[in-house]
């Protein structure tokens, strides 16, 4: 199992100065540049504590110049709010600088917020982003680059620099829905799979997503998936447990209820007022949490049944960095 890191910025408490949560960040992944881990995953949002990052690119050259082997995500660039030649500019400028370390993961977003903030009308979120997408890797892979799309058109432009990586960095496209799912298949796309649903939703995704490739006429040989998983470890099962509980409600308490509700495929208990109760839709069954060895027989069935062959970590505290790093992490990569 490769295992890559999901790094949110998350400002839970305000009494906290924001540049130490940078710092604790910043620490975390040198220590994943010394030991086993693939990548880490910057994650940008705007216009909330939940994570504090408006710029993976910028955050990215900083880790870049900090770290010597580890690879570098985007989960994601959110392409719809951004002018997509800026995105090709940005990400090729930090493939270089990185020596070549880029993963470049690109969304479409989900937050009502920032949809509105950007001026960017929800109903034409989704064509935005895959037109941008196609405009990205098409100007990393010619030389000057023609198109003619709905919202952009370009004529023989030369967007410089070009990428390290040939003929551009690995890329993946965040697919939760299945329509999002099957235009990914359609295109040939890596995709990314949302920390929210549930492992037998992601597993199912992910067959419709393999199904959809064959269906295309497209490789389906292996290729890495990173499947985001929210992780609460502790000594014991039950510290862990209180862990995962204070982040799930966290989480609910920051992502939009409608986008909550897209996550949820079966049916749960609901509130007193008929709401659905998110806090129980993450601790029934999509965090992952218990004692280290707990852990690791979850990740392993897991790795049969989905399958998860990579794990895209989500730790809910810095002790369950730190445990899984040392105590987790050996177990799955050996």
């Amino acid at each position: 199992m490769k295992v890559g890191l999901l790094q949110f910025f998350g400002w839970r408490d305000r009494s906290v100065p924001l540049e130490d949560v940078y710092a604790r960040a910043l620490e975390r992944i040198g220590i994943m540049d010394e030991t086993g881990y693939d990548a880490v995953w910057l994650a940008e949002h705007h216009f909330s504590g939940y994570s504090v990052c408006p710029s993976v690119h910028v955050m990215g050259t900083h880790v870049a110049a900090r770290t010597r082997r580890l690879r570098i995500g985007t989960a994601v660039t959110l392409a719809a709010f951004q002018h997509p030649l800026r995105i090709a500019e940005e990400v090729a400028l930090l493939d270089i600088l990185s020596g070549g370390r880029v993963n470049w993961g690109a969304g479409r977003g989900f937050d009502p917020t920032e949809f509105s903030v950007f001026g960017v009308p929800q109903d034409e979120s989704t064509a935005r982003f895959r037109e941008a997408v196609e405009i990205v890797l098409a100007a990393w892979s010619n030389d000057r680059l023609d198109f003619e799309g709905e919202f952009h058109r370009y004529e023989g432009v030369e967007v410089l620099p070009k990428p390290r990586q040939k003929p551009h960095p690995p890329t993946w496209v965040a697919a939760s829905s299945l329509g999002a799912i099957e235009w990914a298949a359609e295109r040939g796309h890596s995709i990314l799979m949302d920390p929210h649903s549930t492992h037998a939703e992601i597993a199912r995704k992910l067959d419709h997503y393999h199904s959809g490739l064959e269906r295309w006429g497209h490789d389906d040989r292996p290729r890495p998936i990173p499947m985001a998983r929210l992780v609460a470890v502790a000594e014991t099962d039950a510290a862990a447990a209180a862990i995962a509980e204070r982040g799930a409600r966290w989480t609910a308490g920051y992502i939009p209820k409608q986008a909550l509700a897209g996550f949820r495929s079966e049916a749960s208990d609901d509130t007193e007022d008929g709401t659905p109760d998110h806090v129980d839709h993450y601790m029934d069954d999509v965090i992952i949490h218990g004692s280290p060895e707990r852990v690791v027989d979850i990740l392993q069935r897991l790795e049969e049944e989905i399958p998860l062959d990579y794990l895209l970590l989500s730790p809910l505290s810095e002790k369950t960095f730190s445990l899984f790093t040392d105590r987790v992490l050996p177990r799955l990569i050996s």
